[in-house]
């Protein structure tokens, strides 16, 4: 058993490519952790958490940056306008003829969107720092301590300078870790933002057990539920829907025939977690900006504005449940286009049993498709709602389910993905080089 296991070890260190790769990989989240840590100049860090902690939308937000937000450093607005511009350049890549052109020339096309997207993402930074930054300067903690030290034009260009800088930065290192490292970098950086609070978290749990303000049966429903509904995004993302294609292929003589039998799959959850993400991002801001400029305002329906878009609120739920199942359709129809799939069948001389080739194939494989993404739909709905309800009824920490939950799940699925391709290749590559050695 020990020398299969040193077998294992020393077939692993063999891979030299992947082990850099991994190794390039811990050092980016390294150092996304240390500019965490970096604090924009002129800001009271007690305040500025005292700010934070309690509310529902700057909570979901700090957790995004990794706690980046309550210190307010340099990465505080983490990585959430790229993917916002990301987000609205792919569905703007499905309406815009411009961009659905630059969709079809292939490399040269995706180097431009990415341009695009840069350029989105510096805008974007910029609006939300200084908006960020100005409303800062009129806010008070709970202890009477002014958040910013010093407010004025100075405070304001320090911080959006920062701000917008740190965002760029994290992107930068995002795209290399996908270049260079394994699985999607600016996922990886939400990960790792979502996974460093989940130790506090799970310390604040057990500790309100402790006091007494949550009893040991709903401690262990905490964890049960946990525990399930990870078992539960594990089956659903996995899950797929698989259509029955034939292969008919001549293998010599004008009649001799060789049927091939294959499947095209589908996933329930087409989407991913991009629906959860951006109705997040666009419920974030407009909250956010309510919750801060009715500070102190007397007007009675500020403060209810304030209050229904707060998270566990039923206004805000439906709103947002409303835009997770609509984004989950739409992005959908952005990523897998139904006629391109009945072309690419066709071209390649399959058939789907029953089906004719060409518009009723497409409308065939459409309804299909439909219907997944109405029970994908469905299942991001159910998923994002229960850290609200465990929120409103057990006061348990926001890092125990929803979306933070699923992107967890779906990372590190696409993460393990990624290594057994990159060590597939690994042994095909050795089987080649074999083969060779023995024809020489």
């Amino acid at each position: 058993m020990a020398a299969g296991k040193d077998n294992t070890l020393g077939k692993l260190g063999k891979l030299t490519e992947l082990r850099q790769r991994l190794v390039f990989v811990v050092l980016s989240l390294v150092v996304f952790r240390l500019g965490s840590f970096i604090p924009v100049p002129g800001v009271n860090p007690e305040a500025m958490s005292n700010l934070v902690n309690g509310n529902g939308l700057m909570d979901m937000f700090n957790m995004f940056s990794g706690g980046a937000l309550e210190r307010f450093s340099v990465f505080a607005l983490g990585v959430i306008p790229y993917i916002s511009a990301s987000i609205v350049f792919q569905m703007m890549g499905a309406v815009v003829p411009s961009l659905m052109a630059l969709r079809k020339e292939g490399e040269a096309g995706k180097r431009k969107m990415t341009m695009y997207t840069r350029y989105a993402t510096v805008g974007l930074a910029l609006v939300q720092s200084f908006g960020i930054a100005a409303a800062l300067q009129g806010q008070v903690a709970a202890g009477g301590a002014p958040v910013v030290y010093a407010p004025g034009p100075g405070f304001i260009l320090s911080a959006v300078i920062g701000l917008t800088a740190g965002t760029m930065l994290l992107t930068w290192i995002g795209e290399q870790m996908t270049e260079r490292g394994v699985g999607n970098g600016i996922s990886l950086l939400i990960f790792a933002g979502i996974i460093a609070g989940l130790p506090g978290a799970v310390v604040q749990t057990l500790g309100m057990a402790n006091n007494g303000e949550l009893s040991l049966l709903k401690l262990l429903m905490v964890f049960g539920a946990a525990l399930a509904v990870t078992a539960f995004v594990v089956f659903v993302e996995r899950a797929q829907r698989r259509i029955t294609v034939n292969y008919a292929r001549r293998s010599g003589g004008q009649k001799a025939y060789m049927n091939q039998t294959s499947s095209l799959p589908l996933k329930i959850n087409m989407s991913g977690v991009i629906p959860p993400i951006f109705a997040s991002s666009l419920l974030m801001f407009p909250a956010t900006a309510v919750t801060w400029f009715s500070t102190g305002s007397p007007s009675r329906w500020m403060q209810e504005v304030t209050q229904q878009l707060t998270p566990g609120q039923p206004f805000y739920e439906m709103i947002s449940a409303a835009l997770v199942f609509g984004f989950a359709f739409f992005y959908t129809a952005i990523v897998f286009n139904a006629d391109e799939t009945a072309d690419n069948l066709k071209r390649s001389g399959a058939l789907i049993p029953g089906i004719r080739p060409g518009k009723a194939t497409a409308a065939y494989v459409d309804a299909v498709m439909t219907r997944l993404t109405l029970v994908g739909a469905l299942y991001l709905v159910a998923v994002c709602a229960i850290p609200s309800f465990m929120q409103g009824y057990w006061h348990v920490p926001f890092y125990f389910g929803g979306t933070s939950l699923l992107i967890v799940v779906v990372v590190v699925m696409d993460f393990t993905a990624q290594i057994q391709a990159h060590l597939v290749s690994h042994q095909y590559e050795s089987l080649l080089k074999k083969a060779n050695l023995r024809r020489s």
